[in-house]
């Protein structure tokens, strides 16, 4: 588990978690004087993130789901198991925020029940502390893709990496939705800091302004062009 946090002279807590083979990145975020967060993504080793919440004397109130696959929440696929909320939830119980289009994957692919979820639609808030985290809906990569908006911080999960976007020739995906769902993204201010659900780039964050300039994905503004760079 590799961390990376930031010292921000401010209320808000990020810290970055790359952790499993597939370099996913969990999230921490919440609010620095009450100790109360939520976590972004968490599978692979939840007895070790759990570990990490409890060294840093963190109150868990909730786990946010950026999508269902999982990587990302926990199941299994291609013959791996993954840990993930199911497991979690079995030792620090919590409700599970989805957005809405995408809380039955998860309930399929996790077995979590009815109960852990909440389903959320794009705009709507929870507060942690005095931080509050805005759910934007950006499908593509999947039906119920969500980032995650605190301050000027976005978690943007497979939707947006720094150098290219989430996969958009698997099952539920749709090329036209992930642009624009990228155009949302893009419309961001440029000292937006960029956290994606992978360390696929050649750096493990990066100002939207940055990631503009290198990423060509974010460089195309009409459909038709984007339907032929995706090869549609």
């Amino acid at each position: 588990m590799k961390t990376t946090g930031w010292q921000a002279p401010s209320e808000l807590i990020i810290e970055q978690i790359e952790i499993g083979p597939m370099q996913n990145y969990t999230y921490i975020i919440g609010s620095r004087e009450t100790r109360e967060v939520a976590i972004v993504d968490p599978a692979w080793d939840i007895d070790l993130l759990v570990k990490h919440l409890q060294e840093k004397d963190y109150t868990l109130a909730a786990a946010l789901a950026t999508h269902y696959h999982p990587d990302h929440v926990g199941g299994s696929f291609s013959g791996h198991n993954v840990e993930g909320v199911a497991q979690l939830l079995g030792v620090n119980p919590v409700k599970v925020y989805a957005h809405k289009s995408e809380a039955d994957g998860i309930k399929k692919v996790t077995e979590i029940s009815e109960t852990d979820l909440v389903r959320v639609e794009s705009g709507d808030t929870l507060k942690l502390g005095n931080i509050q985290v805005e759910f934007l809906h950006t499908p593509g990569h999947t039906p119920g893709s969500q980032c995650f908006r605190v301050n000027n911080t976005l978690i943007s999960g497979d939707t947006l990496f720094i150098n290219g976007c989430g996969r958009v020739d698997l099952p539920g995906s749709n090329s036209n939705d992930m642009y624009h769902s990228l155009q949302k993204l893009s419309a961001l201010p440029d000292d937006t800091l960029l956290l994606p659900g992978h360390n696929y780039g050649h750096v493990p964050n990066a100002t939207m302004g940055e990631t503009k300039a290198m990423n060509v994905h974010l460089r195309v503004n009409d459909l038709d062009t984007w339907q032929s760079f995706m090869g549609g």
